[in-house]
């Protein structure tokens, strides 16, 4: 067993050694709360408690393994945990005992995600809904407002009304799908993930003897990352909880950025409301960070309102102060970090401690634009590259059939995706293109007659969209990109994608990228614009295939998918106003928070080095934007500041907060969005 008193701080001993009852152990980021949870496991088995006697729960499976391992190093690796691992594990483990009691039977199956919408799909048509007639969310859209009823406790009409307005006439019959999706799911004797938790729980809730037995079994209830459950996941642990009372959940409120995956802050807020005699632990100590960097964190969080007042403070030597610095447009920060992350690599930082971070995915569009054309290597966390996404490569397509209408591939994937149109009509349409001589606008409204009513239907969409496409007359890669976004296409893109909002940003990026070809002749800008689009996806390719071979590449990610990880440099882009926060959050305090929570999430993944990074002009409305407001909360004497300045005054910068740190650039007029801001400071 562990010497406790050596290997651990005195705010860790105190919850290892005090920790029975209801106990809140607020864990700052770097503080070690792994460690301490597994270090009470430890100290619970060192004082005669069994192993099976003990609930350990935790959210993913590499955090389950992590805790498992880490409690079997300090018990000499004798001791199996046989109730430790994720809640979809724990509730898979009792329902196939307890399955009949909810009317399954004991060997139900598991539905994964295709398998969901596959029922789905069976359920929509059981309900008389033809997609194919009408637009209507996809499956994929009805599984993802299903799941947040499910996990928030609250009715599909009112996911409708806080997540998806244009929906919300259709509440009535999406209840009604979901019933049915429930009903076939019990009839087929399979549940999906949710099903697990929600089963779990009224299997606990609806059944005394079941509660009284698990709660009575596990004597101590120790939980993981609590700030990240759900309703129903704090339902369950309250429920395993009842008899015993101790319950020790460890987390950090200011870390909590879930909320869109159903998390629910106030589980970890109100914690004291449901245990009036609950003990609170702060674990403050940092062991990550330096004390400039947890300075900022500190300054930033101190501005909510909603949390439990934490102040981090670092065991490590004061190194360099975080950065922050402003340019002109998205492309001239995207050189910079590029050529930031050049020279920490030659002073002696590794390519893989190195990490860019931005919170919405279209933010990193420059940047790997620019680390393409450096050929440095990025690891891609968490989603799919820019020019790999279906939706880009969906406009693209568009694209590609104005430039060579012999393009079989771009024809299959426009025409494909509409409705009523699938392979063969596909493939009858491009034979009668690709045959023709004459100007593509001029044959394409007699090719309906090949195709049966409902492809009429699909193909009467795709002309709408090839023609709005053309609107302006141009063929500029921009001027297209833009008519497809007042088209038809956006219809599809809300019907198919519950994220389509951030899709749609994706786009309009994409038209700010194709912009830059506005120098070139009509003829040849098409062409070139497509080519580089070309180039930048067989980069990311082979990227890929590189990356088995080589471990040495820097990281790109959004800051939802960074939580938990660190690196010696951080890189966070893009902290300008309306784009972190994000502009919808402004309206609504609590959101604001959350925003706020993100930021401080991005800030405490650095170690050594922070620089936070801005583009004065918007470069997808051409705007003047300036920093984010969580900028202007911070201390500018935390901070060395680098700002652009068209006049070498400091127009950008209150004179009242100058500092002898702050140092001023000239705005390059040069660039295409200050040259189209300063115009429009003409115009005013």
């Amino acid at each position: 067993m562990p010497n406790f008193a050596e290997e651990l701080n005195q705010e860790q001993l105190e919850v290892i050694h005090n920790g029975d009852g209801p106990c809140l152990v607020l864990a700052g980021a770097g503080s070690g709360k792994t460690r301490t949870i597994t270090y009470r496991v430890a100290y619970l088995l060192e004082h005669g408690v069994e192993p099976d006697q003990i609930l350990l729960l935790t959210f993913t499976n590499k955090a389950a393994k992590e805790m498992t391992e880490r409690v079997s190093q300090l018990t000499g690796g004798k001791i199996k945990m046989p109730w430790s691992g994720t809640f979809h594990r724990v509730a898979y483990k009792l329902l196939r005992q307890y399955a009949p009691l909810l009317g399954y039977k004991n060997n139900f199956s598991i539905l994964d995600s295709e398998d969901s919408r596959d029922m789905l799909k069976i359920c929509i048509k059981q309900e008389g809904v033809d997609r194919k007639e009408r637009r209507f969310p996809s499956p994929n859209v009805i599984q993802s407002i299903i799941s947040y009823s499910r996990n928030a406790k609250i009715t599909v009409k009112d996911v409708l009304e806080q997540k998806y307005p244009n929906w919300v006439d259709l509440d009535e019959v999406l209840g009604r799908i979901a019933q049915e999706y429930s009903k076939r799911k019990l009839n087929a004797n399979v549940m999906d993930f949710d099903d697990l938790l929600v089963n779990l729980f009224l299997l606990l809730y609806k059944n005394e003897h079941i509660r009284k037995k698990y709660s009575e079994k596990f004597r101590y209830v120790l939980v993981d990352e609590y700030q990240d459950t759900n309703k129903i996941q704090a339902s369950v642990i309250e429920l395993f909880a009842s008899h015993h009372k101790n319950i020790l959940v460890v987390g950090d409120d200011a870390q909590s950025i879930y909320s869109f995956r159903a998390a629910d802050i106030q589980n970890i807020l109100d914690f004291e409301k449901h245990y009036p005699d609950a003990k609170i632990y702060k674990l403050e100590t940092n062991y990550r960070s330096t004390p400039e960097i947890l300075s900022v964190a500190n300054e930033v969080i101190a501005n909510n309102k909603n949390q439990y007042k934490k102040e981090l403070r670092s065991v490590i030597a004061a190194f360099t102060k975080p950065e922050v610095h402003a340019f002109s447009e998205s492309s001239e920060e995207a050189e910079f970090i590029a050529e930031r992350i050049l020279e920490l690599r030659e002073e002696g930082v590794e390519l893989n401690k190195i990490a860019v971070l931005f919170r919405a995915a279209f933010h990193s569009q420059a940047l790997e634009m620019e680390l393409a054309k450096r050929d440095i290597p990025y690891d891609y966390r968490g989603g799919t590259r820019f020019f790999e996404r279906a939706h880009v490569k969906d406009v693209l397509a568009y694209l590609r059939i104005i430039n060579n209408k012999d393009d079989s591939v771009a024809w299959s994937r426009v025409l494909n995706m509409q409705v009523g149109i699938g392979p063969v009509s596909a493939e009858k349409v491009y034979n009668q293109v690709s045959q023709a001589q004459e100007n593509i606008n001029d044959i394409l409204p007699s090719l309906a007659d090949s195709l049966s009513a409902r492809g009429k239907i699909g193909w009467s969409d795709f002309l709408s969209t090839f023609q709005a496409m053309q609107s302006s007359g141009k063929k500029f890669p921009s001027d297209l990109i833009r008519g497809i976004l007042k088209s038809k296409y956006l219809e599809y893109l809300e019907s198919e994608y519950p994220d389509y909002r951030e899709r749609l940003q994706d786009l309009e990026q994409l038209a700010v990228f194709a912009d830059r070809y506005l120098a070139l002749e009509e003829s040849q800008a098409l062409d070139r614009f497509l080519g580089e689009a070309s180039l930048q996806e067989n980069y990311n390719n082979n990227q890929t295939e590189k990356s088995n071979k080589e471990d040495e590449q820097i990281v790109l990610s959004t800051v939802h998918q960074a939580k938990g990880l660190e690196w010696d440099a951080v890189f966070i882009l893009n902290v300008s106003a309306g784009q972190f926060p994000n502009e919808r959050s402004t309206g609504s305090s609590k959101e604001l928070e959350e925003e706020r929570r993100l930021f401080y999430v991005a800030i405490t993944r650095a170690r050594k080095y922070l620089y936070i990074t801005y583009p004065l002009v918007s470069s997808v409305y051409s705007m003047l934007q300036g920093p984010s407001m969580f900028l202007e909360e911070i201390d500018n004497a935390l901070l060395e500041i680098t700002m652009m300045d068209s006049s070498g005054s400091s127009a950008f910068f209150d004179p009242s907060d100058d500092e002898d740190d702050v140092t001023y650039e000239p705005l390059d007029e040069d660039k295409p969005a200050v040259r189209s801001f300063l115009k429009s400071l003409d115009e005013l």
